[in-house]
């Protein structure tokens, strides 16, 4: 266990923002990580779990307390059941899986993060979802003071949600287990219209697994989704907002200021997310509301490859990319009455 005093943070995430932390402990061993969270809880010291650094916006001030950066590794294949460290990096382990030729996270690659905060947020794009192949969560469990093992159903998923979100201070992801397929070399069914027509297939249909891999590989790049240090469109969280899921009332008040906004002609994207509700597109949202690819004239701006990402050019703030957010909600919600939500984790600081 290595630990420093009044530390950098920005470095550790994506973003390159945020002050630094009274401490930071990195634990290689899940004995470490349980030893720093329990030494934390005993002292009644304030905890950050830091993985990836891909999900976190950290405050100018930085964070008084200790922050624990999980860098624990661990690749076990047995089958198609794979266990991985929680400190793992995750698109190096779902290449890993396409070269031993198994199906159902192909679509994920290109995530930044590690692999212990995919159940977190129910970690998706391009069709696939983690819930859909994760068995079991092993996990530290504050309020217990014991490893505890979840299941799927305990995980209790849903759009970018699970019961470690719901509880962010009670669970410490130790490890997650997975259960992909062997499909001979080919992919999960493509279910994502983009993926599908750049493959030349139609949804619902299998293509071989690297062909897959790079494809999305190649869409993320487009979209400045795959992290690059010399390209300040990848200087972000990947989707700052998750796409809202509207009730039939809500949904039926949204279509309205569509049309009185845009014309009756207007058709906003929409899928079906059960209960009668509708998922909508945050990007969609953004763009129509007059926040366009590049907007912005200071030093955090919307990408300029995607409405969804919000970047730091190099020399912004925490408060310099607050000022944007703030901004992209309130305008959304006076064009639509859409309220949007972000989707990374905030720290010492809120919208």
């Amino acid at each position: 266990m290595h630990e420093l005093h009044d530390a950098p943070l920005a470095p550790l995430t994506t973003f390159r923002l945020g002050g630094p932390a009274r401490r930071l402990i990195t634990a290689t061993t899940d004995d470490e990580v349980v030893a720093a969270v329990r030494r934390a809880d005993d002292t009644g010291t304030p905890l950050l779990i830091v993985g990836g650094g891909s999900n976190l916006v950290i405050g100018d001030k930085g964070f008084d307390g200790t922050a624990l950066r999980i860098a624990t590794t661990g690749f076990e294949l047995t089958g198609t059941r794979l266990e991985l460290a929680a400190g793992e990096v995750w698109t190096d382990a779902v290449a890993r899986t396409v070269a031993a030729g198994l199906a159902g996270v192909e679509c994920l690659v290109g995530i930044p993060g590690s692999a212990g905060a995919t159940p977190i947020q129910n970690v998706g794009a391009y069709g696939q979802e983690v819930s859909a192949t994760v068995t079991e969560v092993v996990a530290y469990d504050r309020r217990r003071r014991e490893t505890v093992t979840l299941t799927n159903a305990d995980c209790a998923f849903t759009y970018r949600h699970s019961v470690f979100k719901e509880h962010p201070d009670r669970y410490v992801v130790l490890r997650v287990r997975f259960d992909l397929e062997d499909a001979d070399g080919l992919s999960a069914p493509i279910k994502y219209a983009e993926t599908a027509r750049v493959l030349g297939i139609e949804p619902g249909e299998r293509a071989e697994l690297d062909a897959v891999r790079r494809t999305v590989l190649a869409l993320r790049a487009g979209k400045g989704m795959v992290l690059d240090p010399d390209d300040h469109d990848t200087w972000s969280a990947g989707s700052f907002f998750t796409n809202p899921i509207l009730d039939a009332d809500a949904y039926g008040t949204f279509l309205g200021r569509v049309r009185d906004r845009l014309g009756a002609g207007a058709v906003p994207p929409a899928y079906p997310a059960g209960d009668g509700r509708t998922k909508t597109s945050a990007a969609w949202l953004i763009d129509k509301a007059g926040f366009t690819k590049g907007y912005g004239s200071g030093p955090a701006r919307i990408s300029t490859k995607h409405t969804l990402a919000l970047t730091n050019r190099g020399e912004a703030t925490t408060e310099d990319l607050l000022a944007l957010a703030r901004e992209v909600v309130a305008g959304v919600e006076s064009a639509f009455g859409v309220t949007l939500v972000n989707e990374p984790v905030t720290v010492g600081v809120s919208l």
